[in-house]
């Protein structure tokens, strides 16, 4: 897949991301993936996991909110690690609880970035643009 095909592709995912934000709790590892998905247009309530107290208070604000949420843990093992557990937190069969858009941009950017926090600099590099 050449870049700018890539680009395109994870564009796609931030804008499906971007959709879902509208209602969904975005489950986040820390300040910095905040940050770059900011600087991408994406914002709405997110939930910080390792300040906000773990996996488990992470559950409890997605259930006292709505229901809804996006695991965007990173995907190195730790990420991985931590998305099964929230997943099986959560409800592994529960269809309120988007892992696809974590897997999707793991699978677009593995050998360019491993983390949330990077996105911004990638989508920066692969279209000669700064945010």
């Amino acid at each position: 897949m050449n870049d700018d095909v890539r680009l395109e592709e994870v564009l796609k995912v931030l804008e499906r991301l971007k959709e879902l934000s509208a209602d969904h709790i975005l489950l986040i590892e820390g300040a910095k993936d905040r940050e770059a998905l900011a600087h991408v247009g994406i914002d709405g309530d997110m939930f910080q996991i390792q300040s906000g107290g773990g996996p488990i208070k992470a559950a409890e604000y997605v259930e006292s909110h709505g229901g809804k949420a996006v695991i965007l843990t990173d995907w190195d093992r730790r990420g991985g690690s931590l998305c099964r557990q929230l997943r099986d937190i959560l409800g592994r069969d529960n269809p309120d609880i988007d892992c696809q858009v974590r897997e999707d941009l793991a699978t677009l950017t593995r050998h360019y970035i491993k983390d949330i926090e990077s996105v911004d600099s990638l989508v920066d590099r692969l279209s000669g643009t700064t945010f």
